[in-house]
């Protein structure tokens, strides 16, 4: 903007004196026409004098006339301006005294005077008129130089303050841009370490993430092996300690009935009904001995013990119950987490599900093996966060645990399917041992 004002006010300047030329050159034309239409009535006089003939007059007359209009003109120009008007008086004065001079030599010619109109024309009046004509057209023509050397110049300080005004605002705006520059050059090297330190900052916090990830899958598997350790040690305990006092009370309750049957026999209803308790409680002994630790699976197999698991699901529910079990090969920690899977997937089918039909699925495919638990229940959304999930937290943790992946797939009145896919390095290791 400072740039367009500075030019804009540089060239309407120089447009006003440019077009001041013009008037200045006719101005200067006029003072110079006028002197020599002076000049020219003169000899048009004289000539007219010694011959006396008309044609002579007749440059007078039009000398007359241009010298009438260059005044005008001189007067029109030079009015406003007092230097010069000062001047253009005394060449009017001394002008209009000329042409009297002539006038009257004219009309003693034409009255038949010719000798009166000569002693006018030898006296200095003329000579001294005609002098003052020449100087003061001389000083109009001076002037009028000034005037056009000072025009010329002004038109040249314009011209430089306008270089001196754009040179100046292209180095001020080389200097912004410079600057300008140097702040983006900065900008973006504080970019570039911000990123850089971002990028160190992201890499360490996903290095701890991984580190506590590996940590928590760690403590997950050695509370999962741990839980499952006490929950053999506690097993055993009631296999060998209650197992064994409900036995031997079921033994004792044996032998009273026996003595009792001739002596007391209003005590054998009491009897029978002990002995009833006591196979209820060592039934539900080995339940709960059961639950804590699958002796199907230790002493079957995998497979047979699923079958066990999905008979024992079907018959305590209304729920039909399709297996399709194939052998696999696991290592013991494996085949004890399939189990549990399965376990854990027919618990949360049993409390939410509300299915009719359970499939149980268990095979090799693509050097992985996959086990899968699918019902027609109400399902749900996976994408919502659900009340609950520390079931299937657990699970995942499970088979991450042994190398695996679990995949959930669910929706509203659709049902649900959890499949999980062990690696083959499972298979090695359990190949090994």
């Amino acid at each position: 903007m400072s740039i367009l004002m500075i030019s804009e006010g540089s060239y309407r300047q120089s447009i006003v004196r440019l077009d001041a030329v013009p008037e200045m050159l006719r101005a200067q034309n006029s003072i110079q026409n006028l002197a020599d239409s002076v000049v020219i009535a003169e000899t048009g006089q004289r000539g007219y004098l010694v011959t006396g003939r008309k044609e002579y007059r007749a440059p007078y007359d039009d000398a007359i006339k241009k010298v009438g209009v260059s005044m005008a003109h001189l007067q029109q120009y030079f009015g406003p301006k007092p230097e010069a008007a000062a001047i253009l008086s005394k060449l009017q004065t001394a002008t209009e005294t000329k042409l009297s001079e002539l006038a009257l030599t004219i009309q003693l010619i034409d009255q038949g005077k010719p000798d009166a109109a000569k002693d006018i024309m030898m006296s200095d009046i003329g000579k001294e008129q005609m002098d003052i004509v020449r100087k003061s057209g001389n000083e109009l023509l001076e002037y009028q130089a000034r005037t056009i050397t000072q025009n010329r110049n002004g038109i040249y300080e314009s011209l430089l303050l306008s270089r001196i005004g754009v040179a100046g605002l292209t180095v001020l705006g080389l200097l912004a841009l410079f600057m300008y520059l140097r702040q983006i050059f900065l900008f973006t090297q504080q970019q570039i370490e911000l990123q850089r330190m971002l990028k160190a900052e992201r890499d360490r916090l996903e290095a701890e993430v991984l580190e506590r990830t590996a940590q928590l899958t760690q403590l997950a598997q050695h509370l999962q092996t741990a839980r499952e350790d006490e929950r053999n040690r506690l097993a055993r305990n009631l296999h060998d300690d209650l197992g064994s006092l409900l036995t031997s009370a079921k033994l004792d309750a044996a032998r009273i009935k026996s003595r009792l049957a001739a002596t007391a026999p209003e005590a054998l209803d009491l009897l029978a009904h002990l002995v009833s308790t006591l196979n209820s409680g060592i039934a539900l002994g080995r339940r709960i001995i059961e639950d804590l630790r699958p002796s199907a699976l230790s002493n079957l197999g995998l497979v047979s013990a699923l079958e066990i698991l999905a008979r024992e699901f079907a018959d305590s529910t209304e729920v039909q119950v399709h297996t399709n079990l194939a052998p696999v090969e696991l290592n013991a920690a494996a085949e004890l987490m399939v189990y549990r899977l399965v376990q854990e997937a027919i618990t949360n089918i049993t409390k939410y599900a509300k299915a009719k039909q359970v499939w149980i699925e268990l095979g090799t495919h693509n050097g992985e093996v996959e086990v899968s638990v699918r019902d027609d229940g109400v399902g749900f959304s996976t994408s919502a966060k659900p009340l609950s999930a520390y079931g299937l937290v657990g699970m995942r943790f499970r088979v991450e645990a042994e190398g695996g992946v679990l995949s959930l797939a669910s929706a509203p009145g659709q049902g649900t399917l959890i499949r999980a896919k062990l690696p083959a390095a499972v298979l090695k290791d359990a190949t090994a041992a």
